[in-house]
Order: structure tokens, then sequence, then C-alpha cells
């Protein structure tokens, strides 16, 4: 008799543990880490704006992140690859999860340097951020 009960209670024990790791494993924080850069560059390959609905202005011209992407695998095709990109606010739009979002993927999925500017009186900060699966 106390033989199942310490069974059922080192099985109940093993599912909680293997849930919490399953959940650790899966969950993450939304917002990338951002530090302070000690080593920005003096000059940037390409600077975007937010733009509204977390999109992006580039030169004027309202890009989605995967139209950056895109435009970045462009620049690179052609030899003239981006290395670091700038975000910063300009105007009434503030720089949203979205857009800090958006550009911690371009700068994981391309392997680009990227920073951000919130306000424009802030200082830089570069946003890194890690694989899941390593």
């Amino acid at each position: 008799m106390q033989y199942r009960a310490l069974n059922r209670t080192l099985r109940a024990a093993l599912i909680a543990l293997a849930a919490s790791l399953a959940l650790s494993a899966c969950g993450g924080r939304t917002r990338p880490d951002a530090v302070a850069a000690p080593n920005i560059p003096a000059t940037f390959d390409l600077t975007l704006v937010a733009d509204k609905d977390g999109q992006f202005d580039l030169n004027g011209a309202t890009l989605s992140e995967e139209d950056v992407k895109g435009h970045l695998r462009y620049l690179r095709d052609e030899n003239k690859p981006a290395n670091s990109v700038f975000l910063k606010r300009d105007g009434k739009q503030k720089v949203t999860e979205r857009h800090i979002q958006g550009l911690a993927r371009i700068g994981l999925e391309l392997k680009v340097r990227t920073y951000l500017q919130e306000k424009p009186d802030m200082e830089i900060t570069e946003v890194r951020t890690e694989s899941a699966a390593k």
C-alpha cells in the first residue's frame, strides 16, 4: 500500500519537473537585452526611423520587418553588406515593443549589429539577442 502511494508521489513529482523544464525552455523575455554600447560606430550602415504599426521608415519609404530583411539581403547580394543597423525615433511616433522585437529579429537572423535610440536625447544602446537553440 505504501509502495503505491510513494510511486504516485514520485510520478507526480517527475511530471511537475518535466512540465517546468518544458515551460522554462519555451519561455523568455519579450524584450531582448539592451545594453549601453561602449563601442558605438561613428556611422551606421543603415538608419531606420520608427513608423506606425511596428513598421520602419527608410529614406521616406515605409517598410515592414520582412521588407527590411529583404533590403539587407539585397545589399549583401550586391557586395555592399550592412553590418550595423540603427533605429531611432523621429517626430511623434515612439519606438514601441514591436519595433524593438523586429529589430532584434533582424539582427539575429541576418547577423548584423543592431542599435537603438528610443528618444532623441537618450543614449544609444545595442540590442543583443540569443537564439534559444544552442
